[in-house]
Order: C-alpha cells, then sequence, then structure tokens
C-alpha cells in the first residue's frame, strides 16, 4: 500500500511538471520585409517567426512592392520525439521541446507593364465576351 502511494505520488509529480512542444516556423525572403500570410492569416513581415499547434502543409503567401506575389505550400513535418508512440515519452518529460524549422522564400521581380499588351487583351475578351453573352 505504502509503495502505491509513492508510485502514484511519483507519477503526479512527473505529470505536473511534463513537457511540452513549443513549436514555431521562421519564414524568410529575399528581398526581406515581405508581408506573409500563413493559411490565409496575416502574420507580419519577413523575418517572421510564426508559432504554429499542428503540423502539415500551409499555404504560404508572401507580398512586396515590386515583385510577384509569391503564393506557395510549406510542409512542416513533425520531429521524432512528436510521433507516436514517442510524443507519450516526450509529453512526460521535465523539460520543454522547441521545434524551430526555417523556410526561405526567393521572389521574383514584378514584370514591366506594356500598355499595348493589356488593351489588346482587353480586346480580345471583349470580342470574346460579345460572341458568348450569358
Amino acid at each position: 500500500m505504502k509503495r502505491t502511494l509513492i508510485c502514484l505520488a511519483l507519477t503526479a509529480v512527473a505529470l505536473a511538471q511534463a513537457g511540452c512542444v513549443e513549436r514555431t516556423v521562421t519564414i524568410t525572403s529575399d528581398p526581406p520585409g515581405a508581408l506573409v500570410f500563413m493559411s490565409s492569416v496575416e502574420v507580419g513581415r519577413t523575418p517572421v517567426k510564426v508559432p504554429f499547434t499542428w503540423y502539415g502543409d500551409y499555404e504560404i503567401i508572401l507580398r512586396q512592392e515590386g515583385y510577384q506575389t509569391l503564393n506557395t505550400h510549406y510542409k512542416l513535418d513533425p520531429p521524432i520525439y512528436d510521433v507516436p508512440p514517442f510524443d507519450l515519452l516526450s509529453a512526460m518529460a521535465p523539460w520543454t521541446h522547441h521545434y524551430d524549422k526555417s523556410a526561405n522564400f526567393i521572389m521574383a521581380k514584378a514584370q514591366p507593364t506594356n500598355e499595348q499588351e493589356i488593351k489588346q487583351r482587353a480586346e480580345e475578351l471583349r470580342r470574346l465576351n460579345d460572341q458568348n453573352p450569358q
């Protein structure tokens, strides 16, 4: 009985001090200062460190004046200590795991707009619309 109580007390102490995992992704860009949207939520300008809860595929959008908008995906895979059954052991550890993934994106310069091409494209679309009215 006494051993059982001691074991329960030690288990309670271990669980009370159980560790966790702090997950972040650091997003950088070339050029720096791009506005970042992660899963349609504005998170700041590069370089930016973003906390996240779930592993998986995230939609990343970067916008910077003078550069083409970059719309891409970035997959965050779990480290071995956060995969079952190892995650149970890491949850009981008396320390906090820090998981920081880095993602760098290179943005392409915006192409100069050619006014003549835009007018030709507008005329073409107008002609197609006239041919197929809804």
